[in-house]
C-alpha cells in the first residue's frame, strides 16, 4: 500500500468510527472561551487500539475535558489538525535521560518524536545513595557534570521537575543501587538484616513514586543477587501496587532459562513483571525467538502478567564490560582497572577471552571486533577514537581486540560505551507485532549541539519511536498505526499503573501529540546517529505546548509522575 493510499484508509475507517462512536461536547455558554486548547478536524487515536476518527479534542489546564466529532466551545488557543494524527503522548519505557536531562531539560531527541514521559532506571535508579555512593558517581561522571544534592530517588526526580523538563520523568528504583547501598559491589550474599535493609529501601521509594524494582543482571555487581533476593525486592514493590522490570541475565545462550527467572520472580513475588529490551544475542541465537514468546505467552495464558519491551534497531548498545568476565569487574572500576594492570590476572583474562567461552559479546568482542563500534570515552585524548571500530584501533595498535579492549578500559577509567551488532533485523521486526511488547529507546534524550557532540550515540536516542510508526508501522505494515499508538501510549500506562496518562479521554493529563503519519520517520544512523525524526508537528505536555510546528519552544512543563503506591507504603 502506497503513503497516500496508506493516509486515505486511515481517514475513511476515521469518518465511520467518529460517526458511530465518538460523544459530542457540550457547547459554551456565551462570553469568555471554554478551553484553553481545541485540536480541530484531526484523525484521533486515542490509544485503545481502535479505529480512528476524524475528531476535536479540548483541554482545560492541564486535562483533557472533551473528545468528539465536532466541539462547538471556543478555544483560547486552536489548532487545525486536518490530515494530522492526534494521539496520546509517548512513554519511553526504557530511559537514559537521567544525566542528560540535568545538562537540557528540553529533550529534544525524545520530544521530537512525540514521547511525553521518561521512565528510568534500569537497574540503576539516581537514589537511594549514601555517601561513598555519592563520592563514586561524582568520580565517574564524564561529559555531563553536575553537583549531587539529593539522597533518594524522590528527591532527584523532584529537582528535575523543579529544575525544569519538557517530559514527564518517572522511575523504578534500581535493585542494584539497592544491593550497592548495603553490600558495596562484591560478590557477597546479604545477611537477613542487609536484606532487610534492602527491602526498606525498596519500600521507602516506593513510598516517595518509583513504579517498581528494576535490574539489570548481565552487570557486575547485579549478577551477584541470586533469585531469592529478587523475589524478595520484587515481593515489596508488589505490596504497593509496582512492577519488576528487568534486563534478565542473559540474551543469548540462556535466554530462555533467564526468562524463566523472571517468571519465577514475577509468581513468587505477586508483582507484574516486564523483560526489558527483549532480543536474541549472536547468530546461534536468533532461532530461539518462537521459543521466548512461547514462554511469555504461557505465563500469560496461566494469568501472570508478564509484557516485554524493546528498541527497533538491530544493534545493542552498552560497555565493553558486558564483553568481559564478571570476577574481573568486581569491587568496581578503581578494582577492575587494577586487575587489569596486574600481569598475571591480565594473562588469566585475555586467555579466557581468547577461547570466548563467555557472552555473546565477548563472542563478537573476539571474532569480529568490526561489529563493535565505540561510542563514548571520557579521556579527551581517546575521543578522536569515536566512531571507529575496535577492529580499526586494534589494527592501528597492532594489538588483538581483547587486549585493545583492556587497554581501553584502562586508559578512559570507564566502561566506555559501544555498540555491538549482534542482533537480526527479522526478529526486530516480528517482535514489533507483539501485543504485549512497548518500547524504550535505552538511550539519552539529547540534542545535536553543546556537550553531546562530544560523544556519539546510538540512533535509538534519535528514533526509536518514530521508527515504530514510520518504518514498521506505515511502510513495512507489521502493525497498524491505532496499534502502535496504544502500545506506545496506553498499553505501558497501564502497565506502570498510571490511571490519568496514555489516552485520549475526559479527565486524563493533557499529554498530547500530532504527527503527520505519511512523513513521520527516523533520520538517524550509525554513521550519522544524532539526527532528529521528522513528521511530529505539535507536542503537548501536561497541556503546555513545547513543540510547534516541529521546533521546540522552550516551554519545561514536565513533572514527577508517581507510582500507585505513593504516600500509601510507609516504611
Amino acid at each position: 500500500m502506497s503513503v497516500r493510499a496508506f493516509v486515505l484508509v486511515s481517514a475513511a475507517s476515521a469518518l465511520l468510527a467518529g460517526c458511530a462512536a465518538a460523544p459530542s461536547a457540550v457547547a459554551s455558554s456565551a462570553g469568555s472561551p471554554a478551553f484553553d486548547l481545541v485540536l480541530r478536524g484531526g484523525s484521533i487515536y486515542d490509544g485503545s487500539g481502535g479505529p480512528p476518527f476524524i475528531g476535536d479534542v479540548a483541554v482545560r489546564q492541564d486535562r483533557i475535558v472533551a473528545v468528539a466529532p465536532r466541539i462547538s466551545g471556543s478555544g483560547r488557543s486552536e489548532i487545525d489538525a486536518a490530515g494530522l494524527a492526534v494521539a496520546p503522548g509517548f512513554i519511553n519505557m526504557l530511559s537514559w535521560a537521567t544525566e542528560s536531562l540535568i545538562e537540557d531539560g528540553r529533550s529534544q531527541s525524545d520530544i521530537r518524536q512525540g514521547v511525553t514521559l521518561e521512565v528510568f532506571g534500569e537497574g540503576s535508579s539516581m537514589g537511594p545513595l549514601n555517601p561513598e555512593m555519592k563520592r563514586q558517581e561524582a568520580e565517574e561522571q564524564g561529559d555531563i557534570r553536575y553537583p549531587i544534592t539529593w539522597t533518594s530517588l524522590g528527591e532527584y526526580l523532584t529537582m528535575l521537575e523543579k529544575k525544569g523538563v519538557s517530559p514527564n520523568v518517572a522511575s523504578f528504583v534500581g535493585a542494584t543501587t539497592v544491593r550497592v547501598h548495603e553490600l558495596g559491589r562484591n560478590d557477597v550474599d546479604p545477611t537477613p538484616a542487609q536484606l532487610d535493609r534492602m527491602r526498606g529501601l525498596v519500600r521507602d521509594a516506593m513510598n516517595e513514586g518509583a513504579l517498581g524494582v528494576g535490574s539489570s543482571l548481565i552487570y557486575a555487581p547485579a549478577y551477584f543477587a541470586e533469585t531469592p533476593e529478587l523475589i524478595a525486592l520484587a515481593s515489596e514493590a508488589a505490596k504497593c501496587g509496582g512492577l519488576y522490570i528487568s534486563h534478565i541475565r542473559d540474551e543469548g545462550p540462556k535466554l530462555l532459562e533467564s526468562i524463566d527467572e523472571l517468571i519465577e520472580i514475577a509468581d513468587k513475588s505477586g508483582a507484574p513483571a516486564e523483560i526489558y529490551h527483549l532480543k536474541q544475542s549472536g547468530r546461534e541465537n536468533w532461532g530461539k525467538l518462537d521459543a521466548a514468546i512461547a514462554r511469555v505467552e504461557a505465563a500469560r495464558a496461566r494469568g501472570l502478567k508478564i509484557t516485554a519491551d524493546m528498541y527497533t534497531y538491530p544493534a545493542s548498545s552498552t560497555g565493553l564490560d558486558a564483553a568481559m568476565p564478571l570476577w574481573v569487574q568486581e569491587g568496581g572500576i578503581d578494582a577492575w582497572v587494577k586487575r587489569l594492570q596486574d600481569p598475571p590476572t591480565r594473562a588469566r583474562l585475555l586467555a579466557e577471552m581468547g577461547r570466548a567461552e563467555g557472552s555473546e559479546n565477548m563472542k563478537l568482542l573476539v571474532h569480529e571486533p568490526d561489529k563493535v563500534l565505540l561510542l563514548a570515552f571520557k579521556n579527551p585524548a581517546l575521543k578522536p577514537l569515536t566512531g571507529k571500530t575496535l577492529a580499526d584501533v586494534a589494527r592501528i595498535r597492532g594489538k588483538s581486540p581483547q587486549e585493545t579492549a583492556a587497554d581501553l578500559i584502562i586508559e578512559d577509567h570507564t566502561r566506555i560505551q559501544v555498540a555491538y551488532f549482534g542482533m537480526n533485523e527479522a526478529n526486530v521486526a516480528r517482535q514489533t507485532s507483539l501485543p504485549w511488547v512497548s518500547f524504550g529507546s535505552d538511550a539519552s534524550s539529547q540534542a545535536p549541539e553543546g556537550v553531546f557532540l562530544k560523544s556519539s550515540t546510538h540512533p535509538r536516542a534519535y528514533g526509536n519511536f518514530a521508527r515504530v510508526l514510520g518504518k514498521y508501522a506505515r511502510d513495512e505494515k507489521r502493525l497498524s498505526l491505532q496499534e502502535a499508538v496504544r502500545r506506545l501510549s496506553a498499553f505501558p500506562a497501564s502497565n506502570l499503573g498510571l490511571a490519568d496518562r496514555g489516552a485520549l479521554k475526559p479527565g486524563y493529563f493533557a499529554d498530547i501529540v500530532l504527527f503527520d503519519p505519511a512523513k513521520i520517520g527516523d533520520t538517524a544512523t550509525f554513521e550519522k546517529p544524532q539526527s532528529y525524526a521528522i513528521g511530529m508537528r505539535h507536542v503537548f505536555v501536561n497541556g503546555m505546548q513545547v513543540l510547534r510546528d516541529g521546533e521546540h519552544v522552550g516551554a519545561t512543563p514536565g513533572r514527577f509522575v508517581k507510582g500507585r503506591g505513593a504516600g500509601k507504603c510507609p516504611a
